[in-house]
């Protein structure tokens, strides 16, 4: 055999034992009579101890050893004298008898450790070496972990998993479709699934009463921290539910998981409107670790004579704790972040809260204390306390102070990836307009049912009609979505007309479903998690790259197999592809 033991699993117990051991040469020390060496495998680190003492010509053979090399030993467990506490098996060496060179190694291009000094694109080209760190292959066990977890508890209440396809037909809705030429039907095309939205349906239709999948999706989108062409979806559909019930099922299952897999109760999770969520925190998927909401001082501030607040539809201010000691080069250079680009805002208004209970303000001239004392008691604000206003139309400010309270909180430290705060949101709306054509689209997708009581506004007010939809967000991400179905053929074709398809355009993107729709379709509804978002939420970390074994850089190639990558014109021919000059 290989090995006895693995790298991780030696302790004080087996001094004295004779093992073997197997794995890649992490680092080798050479002191005079003496080298040692740090065997590691996907388990963890043991030292090697070579002594000349014992046999010179194993000692000889182990200065021979470069990184990375593959050995195979057989030796003595003892304890050792200088004793490492930061590795599990610091207490123990192995006086090494005997040594097998399994295979050799180039020396790799970066240091394979946990603060390497390989940059992103070195490391992806050479991801396999890349996955030998231990921070990244924790990363992959811990996305086993989930996993796992969410099987569990799936199995336990009745669902089936079942695989849907991968080559299906493209439509129209949603983001771009990678497409895939059938050499068999030439001129024609699969997709591949951005979800497998239908088929779980028809799974409904069949039957299956309760359904899940850990499945991989696509979608042909500029990508992201969060976001890569391939991603894998926790897709889930029942059978005979209303909302309430697909709120408490999937609440507990993200409880299970927290319990199990991070030993935290992350307790019952509070729910808030959409209209709460815009209203409050300028977007729908807010971060309540920390306060810091959106207070309304439009009628406090208006006719005083700064124009600027005077022609504004809305002002909005947060209160920062505890930041009156910001000074003025910190409210400048707050200033002109938020008049980035990205952000949008002309300016920025501040009002300190001193501690004799006085107020100063970058608009002293327009103001007066009682004025800044009454905002400040709008905003709830203390002494010491800092208040921020930005102002203009009532989308785009909501919008642009969202930003700046994240960014508040997360200077003042209240973004602690260590905390979780999780909520669900809904009532959603079920439509909304493009500006340009004032053709209606649906906000999740066109299968999402209206909230029953809005039922009779599709034909009249489709703008006032709330989705009976439900977004989970976790520290201000949304990881979940979904809702309830339209599982009746006409309501359903009501819809589709609302979003401007023609009977025969939605005959022809969805006759299948339209005609499962006639053989008894029960009610049903579901969710989808990103399970990549998941497990980067659970590792704290901002992307979700080194939580997938194989993943693409930011222009979507894989940099290992460099992929994408072209056809020679024999494989285009039989696609019936032709190239373009």
């Amino acid at each position: 055999m290989y090995r006895s033991h693995n790298c991780g699993e030696l302790r004080m117990e087996h001094v004295g034992q004779v093992i073997t051991l197997a794995g890649w040469v992490a680092k080798r020390r050479d002191f005079g009579a003496m080298t040692f060496v740090d065997l590691r495998d996907r388990y963890g680190i043991t030292q090697l101890s070579f002594n000349e003492a014992y046999n010179q010509d194993l000692l000889n053979m182990a200065r021979g050893l470069g990184r990375e090399f593959v050995i195979q030993i057989t030796g003595t467990v003892t304890e050792r004298s200088n004793k490492n506490p930061k590795i599990p098996t610091g207490d123990v060496e192995i006086i090494v008898e005997s040594m097998n060179i399994l295979n050799t190694s180039l020396t790799p291009p970066f240091t394979i450790e946990e603060e390497t000094d390989g940059g992103d694109d070195i490391r992806m080209q050479y991801r396999y070496l890349d996955l030998r760190r231990d921070n990244v292959r924790q990363n992959l066990i811990l996305r086993h972990q989930v996993a796992k977890h969410v099987r569990q508890y799936l199995d336990h209440l009745n669902f089936i998993e079942v695989e849907t396809p991968v080559l299906i037909k493209s439509t129209p809705e949603g983001a771009r479709d990678f497409v895939v030429p059938s050499r068999m039907n030439p001129g024609q095309f699969y997709a591949l699934p951005q979800s497998p939205q239908t088929f779980k349906q028809l799974l409904m239709v069949s039957g299956f009463d309760r359904y899940y999948q850990i499945v991989k999706c696509f979608r042909d989108e500029d990508l992201r921290a969060d976001r890569q062409p391939e991603f894998t979806q926790i897709d889930c559909e029942m059978s005979f539910v209303e909302q309430e019930d697909i709120l408490n099922l999937y609440e507990g299952m993200i409880q299970h998981l927290f319990k199990e897999v991070k030993g935290v109760d992350i307790g019952t999770l509070p729910r808030m409107t959409f209209d709460e969520a815009m209203a409050n925190y300028g977007n729908d998927k807010p971060d309540i670790r920390f306060e810091m909401t959106f207070k309304y001082l439009t009628d406090l501030v208006k006719g005083k004579g700064f124009p600027v607040f005077d022609a504004a539809e809305c002002v909005l201010a947060i209160c920062a704790d505890n930041c009156a000691s910001y000074t003025r080069k910190q409210l400048d250079e707050l200033t002109e972040w938020v008049k980035r680009p990205q952000i949008g805002a002309k300016g920025l208004v501040y009002v300190f809260c001193n501690a004799d209970g006085t107020y100063k303000s970058s608009v002293d001239k327009f103001y007066s204390q009682e004025d800044l004392k009454a905002w400040a008691e709008k905003c709830g604000a203390k002494a010491g306390d800092l208040l921020l206003l930005l102002s203009g139309n009532t989308a785009q400010v909501r919008k642009q102070m969202s930003e700046l309270r994240l960014e508040m909180g997360q200077r003042l430290g209240y973004r602690d990836k260590s905390v979780f705060k999780a909520l669900w949101v809904i009532d959603f709306p079920l439509l909304e307009q493009d500006e340009e054509s004032g053709r209606w689209h649906a906000m999740h997708h066109p299968f999402t049912s209206p909230k029953p009581e809005d039922m009779d506004k599709l034909e009249t007010d489709p703008g006032a009609i709330r989705a009976n939809a439900y977004d989970m967000v976790i520290n201000g991400v949304e990881v979940g979505g979904g809702s309830i179905r339209i599982h009746d053929k006409v309501l359903q074709g009501k819809m589709f007309k609302v979003l401007g398809f023609s009977e025969d355009e939605a005959r022809y993107q969805f006759g299948f479903l339209m005609n499962a729709f006639e053989y008894g379709a029960p009610p049903h509804g579901g969710i989808a998690f990103g399970f990549d978002r998941l497990c980067s939420l659970f590792g704290g970390a901002d992307g979700i790259r080194d939580f997938i074994a194989f993943p693409k850089n930011n222009q979507g190639r894989d940099m290992m197999i460099d992929a994408p990558s072209n056809l020679d014109q024999k494989q285009l021919d039989e696609l019936s592809i032709g190239l373009k000059s």
